[in-house]
Parts: structure tokens; sequence; C-alpha cells
């Protein structure tokens, strides 16, 4: 990803710093308050899977080609436990934690696409993108 911005995610503070980041470049690449608003909390979200999961990770903000068009691109990496079984994760209301278990799936359902790369004590991949409006 190209002039990506990088939050280190530790403390729940940057949580907010990730989510402000997302808003920032949404707002930059034109798209709608509405769109803004959604990218900007499925950010919150996966960036509150790191705290509450890994402990540390990193979120990466940039706008990059997905499937022949332009995104704003949205990486979550942490070397944390790992996801034992994604499909699960993926669903509402599954969690191995003390969360609603709307953290990913609520994350999917804002974002246009939402991927997980995840084993069992490798860490964890979640990308997630919304098309860049036409005209930006």
């Amino acid at each position: 990803m190209v002039d990506e911005k990088v939050i280190a995610v530790k403390v729940s503070n940057d949580i907010v710093t990730a989510r402000q980041a997302g808003r920032e470049l949404a707002a930059e690449l034109g798209f709608s308050l509405t769109d803004i608003t959604m990218i900007s909390t499925a950010i919150s979200e996966i960036a509150r899977n790191i705290t509450s999961y890994a402990g540390t990770g990193e979120i990466r903000i940039a706008v990059a080609d997905r499937e022949g068009r332009r995104a704003l691109v949205v990486q979550a990496h942490d070397q944390g436990p790992g996801i034992r079984d994604i499909g699960r994760a993926l669903e509402d209301g599954y969690s191995t934690g003390r969360g609603l278990g709307l953290g990913l799936p609520g994350a999917k359902r804002l974002m246009d696409r939402l991927q997980v790369d995840s084993a069992p004590g490798s860490g964890t991949l979640v990308e997630m993108w919304k098309w860049v409006p036409s005209g930006a």
C-alpha cells in the first residue's frame, strides 16, 4: 500500500487515533458522511479486538487497488493467539472473550469486503476495504 498511515495499537486511546486517521483519509477521498462513519466504526471494532485479544498490534490505512478498483484499505495486524475458527468468529454473537461477538461480523457489514488470515499461535491479519467513490 502506498502512502499508508500506520498506527500502533497498544492502549484504548490508540483505537481513537486509528479511528480518526481513517475518518480523515475517508473525508479526503470524498466518502459520504455515512460511509465515513461506517469506516471509522469498523476501524474501532478491529482495533478493539487487538487490545482485547492480542494486547498489541497495528492498524495500517491507505488507498490501494483491490479487484481492479481503488479502495480505502484497512489492515489490522497482531501477533496474538490467533483465531481458531475464522468462520465462527465471523458469526454474530460468537465470542471467545467477554465481548458481544459483534467486532468482526459488524466490521464486515460496514465495509465492502473483509478478509481474515489467522491461525492459532500465529497472530491475525484482518484486511477490509471500502471502494473509493467514483470521481474521487
